[in-house]
This record gives C-alpha cells, sequence and structure tokens, in this order.
C-alpha cells in the first residue's frame, strides 16, 4: 500500500468544522437559478457587519486546504486535464489563486469608495493559468494570493454589508463582504475538482 493520496479524504468534510458558513454557501449553490437564489440567502444571513476578519479565518482554511492538496498530489497530476473546461491542475490552480486576489481587491476598492468612472473592473470567467506551472510556482501565487486577500480584508472591514457595483455573470451583484465570501466558494469548486482529479492517480507517495 502506498501513501495515502489527498483523494483518499474528503477535504471539504473538514472545512465544514473550519470554514462553515463558506461551506453552507457552496453546499447550497448548484447550476440551476433555485440553487443561485439558495447560495445568495446564504450569503446575506452570514454576511454581517463586523464578518470580515471572521470571514478571512474561513479563507485562510480554505487555503490550507489547497495547498495541501497540490502538495500531496504526484507530480504527474498536475499536468492531469479535469478542470474547468478540461484544463490540467496547473491551469486550474492559477485560476483560483488568481480569484482569490482579484475579486477580494475589487470589493475592497468599492469599500474605500475608489470604484473607477471609467473602465470599472469586469469579472471574466474561464480564464486559464498556465499549464506548465511548477508546484512551486503555484504555491508561490497562493501565498500572494493569501496576503492580497488579507490585505482586502482590513479595508471591507465596516464594509461589508455595502453594496458594490461589481457583477458577475453566473452570481450577479453582490455586496463587500459577500464577494470575500464568494472568493472561498470559488475556490471549493475547484478543491472538489481536484480531488477528483487526484482520485484518478495510484495510491502512491510522491517522490
Amino acid at each position: 500500500m502506498g501513501a495515502a493520496t489527498p483523494a483518499a479524504t474528503d477535504p471539504i468534510v473538514a472545512l465544514r468544522r473550519d470554514a462553515p458558513d463558506t461551506v453552507a454557501v457552496w453546499t447550497a449553490l448548484d447550476d440551476t437559478r433555485s440553487g443561485l437564489i439558495a447560495a445568495r440567502l446564504e450569503l446575506r444571513r452570514r454576511v454581517l457587519a463586523g464578518s470580515a476578519t471572521r470571514i478571512l479565518v474561513e479563507q485562510e482554511a480554505i487555503a490550507d486546504a489547497l495547498a495541501a492538496m497540490l502538495e500531496a498530489m504526484p507530480e504527474p497530476a498536475l499536468r492531469a486535464p479535469g478542470g474547468e473546461e478540461d484544463w490540467n491542475v496547473a491551469q486550474a490552480f492559477a485560476h483560483t489563486t488568481a480569484a482569490r486576489r482579484f475579486l477580494a481587491a475589487w470589493a475592497a476598492m468599492s469599500a474605500r469608495g475608489a470604484w473607477p468612472a471609467q473602465d470599472p473592473p469586469r469579472v471574466r470567467p474561464g480564464i486559464p493559468g498556465a499549464p506548465d506551472a511548477s508546484r512551486e510556482t503555484l504555491l508561490n501565487l497562493l501565498g500572494k494570493s493569501r496576503a492580497s486577500m488579507a490585505r482586502s480584508a482590513a479595508l471591507i472591514a465596516g464594509h461589508e454589508t455595502e453594496r458594490c457595483p461589481l457583477e458577475h455573470p453566473m452570481i450577479g451583484r453582490l455586496r463587500c463582504g459577500e464577494w470575500l465570501m464568494w472568493t472561498g466558494v470559488h475556490d471549493l469548486m475547484h478543491l472538489e475538482q481536484l480531488r477528483g482529479i487526484a482520485a484518478s492517480f495510484v495510491s502512491t507517495p510522491r517522490r
């Protein structure tokens, strides 16, 4: 028997304890209109004034899960397809870290009253990262996203329930603090994809 792969356990089970609000929103979400409405209702119920610090703690727990998943994957898995639009792991992981940085930063821009009147930020889903990024590069991108999100959370604090003009083609417009939590929901979508990819690899230690 080889060492356990990340597919052997479901990281989202552990995150029900460490990121309960974000997981609740993710659980409510599906591809139907009713699922989107349910997710928005969960966001509205769980993102309150003064909650930015608590939300950031949850997003850090999710980042830990992403890092653990990546570190445990065998090297060939980094080039394996199966992510969004059949991206490989490197593409999906880099995409996820970019979303963590930019969605929260744009919400922080709105929170501090710096939303531009001309050429405002727009969410553009479906942009993958580099297909050949190394494990070290991907973990570095995750670290940058952590630092960026911490700065954004500090700016969003006190403005969690304010409206944000940023619009997502799937979820629509959210409040500033809701965007901070939504970044974690997006993380969970890709964490689930990565777990599925890991499940296709033999349980052997990574060398």
